[in-house]
């Protein structure tokens, strides 16, 4: 029996109501495989996807690889300077083009060597001039739409997607001062993890457990200090602000900035810390004097994988003792990082229980209302395009 049934998704109504009134959505959105098949369709196949930095391919020729809801891409700097996306999957017979990264000025299959440009045209495809009606131009690569934001990398499968930036507008007033185009750091890291997403996700986007679960590490952002903007419904993502005990507080041992501070932020932004979500792949938790970046890439119904990385005013730099308080900064987020990563495993254990709850939400955790809201939009959507054209469109609650 399917679980995709009019019940099921109508279900969700009640995870999207006032904080004070919902619940969580279901935990079989969490862990179940046809769940995640049909999230493909609804959500990465159609939504704006972060893939990485724009410095980080930095030359005409760089390009790095990457997946997103196991669809392998390649990212790379044409000749002519312009970032281009595309599949890394040969069209011949599947094989994929590239691994890893590295500066080239095309792509050979290493199985029959077909070979396609730096931009994934076909230039070369040996022995295939007795294979009948073949047109070299109708087997390039497959390009995705790619967009960047502030410095980061975004793509999108679908080819009618609407602009991001344009959905991203909203967020502007509250990211602009961190001029994060302009930003460095040192390499991302990039791990693999055994739990859904959606957990990832509602973990970087919660600020009720941070004096809870990280007490004495977190104290200087409390929980009692967050609130909860509303932006409007089709923004591509949404916010959290979370008022500091001091100005210029940062993650390591002394609770204050060890870096420059980044110099356009007001007297407002530097006694506050800044969580931005753009959903379903990037979290961003930005200090006065440091923006830590979360790229998530579902991998199964129980997997994604997580890239994570730090960046600074260029000017850090300069600092003689930039290595050891880059040092310094790591451990003391580390620490935190741990006590996630441990709740996130037993999380996904626990949604697998006969006995897991959709549970009661602290007006705390209204971010994971805004998150809700923004998933169940997408999932009623999905339904209703799977329903045909004369069925009823589904609205989001009020």
């Amino acid at each position: 029996m399917t679980l995709l049934n009019d019940k099921f998704f109508d279900s969700f109504a009640s995870s999207i109501t006032p904080t004070e009134e919902a619940e969580s959505l279901p935990p079989e959105i969490y862990t179940s495989a046809e769940f995640y098949e049909f999230e493909k369709e609804a959500l990465f196949y159609r939504e704006w996807l972060c893939v990485g930095r724009e410095e980080w391919l930095p030359e005409n020729g760089d390009f790095f690889t990457t997946t997103h809801a196991n669809e392998p891409i390649i990212i790379a700097r044409g000749r002519d300077g312009q970032l281009n996306a595309m599949s890394a999957v040969c069209q011949h017979r599947a094989m994929l083009v590239a691994e890893g990264k590295g500066n080239t000025r095309g792509f050979t299959c290493p199985y029959h060597h077909w070979s396609y440009d730096i931009d994934g045209k076909l230039v070369g495809a040996p022995a295939m001039s007795k294979t009948c009606n073949f047109d070299k131009k109708k087997h390039n690569l497959p390009k995705l739409k790619l967009e960047t934001w502030h410095g980061f990398i975004f793509v999108n499968f679908d080819p009618e997607a609407k602009p991001l930036v344009e959905q991203l507008k909203p967020l502007e007033e509250v990211v602009g001062n961190f001029e994060m185009a302009t930003l460095r750091g040192p390499d991302a890291l990039s791990f693999e993890y055994e739990w859904n997403w959606k957990v990832q996700f509602e973990n970087n986007n919660d600020g009720y457990h941070a004096n809870r679960l990280h007490q004495g590490l977190h104290d200087f952002i409390p929980s009692s200090l967050a609130s909860f903007p509303e932006v409007p419904p089709e923004t591509a993502g949404y916010y959290r602000l979370n008022g500091s005990t001091h100005p210029n507080a940062s993650f390591n041992p002394t609770q204050k900035a060890l870096f420059p501070v980044f110099p356009k932020l007001n007297e407002e932004e530097q006694n506050r810390v800044l969580f931005v979500n753009l959903p379903p792949s990037l979290s961003l938790v930005m200090l006065n004097d440091v923006v830590i970046y979360l790229i998530m890439d579902a991998r199964g119904p129980s997997k994604h994988g997580l890239t994570f990385g730090s960046l600074f005013h260029p000017s850090a730099k300069d600092d003689p003792l930039y290595e050891q308080k880059i040092k310094i900064n790591d451990d003391a987020t580390a620490e935190i990082v741990a006590q996630d990563l441990h709740v996130d495993l037993l999380v996904q254990q626990g949604l697998g229980s006969k006995f897991a709850p959709r549970g009661r939400y602290s007006w705390q955790e209204d971010a994971q209302r805004q998150f809700n809201r923004w998933l169940v939009d997408r999932y009623w959507a999905e339904r209703d395009r799977r329903r045909g054209p004369s069925a009823p469109i589904t609205k989001l609650h009020a």
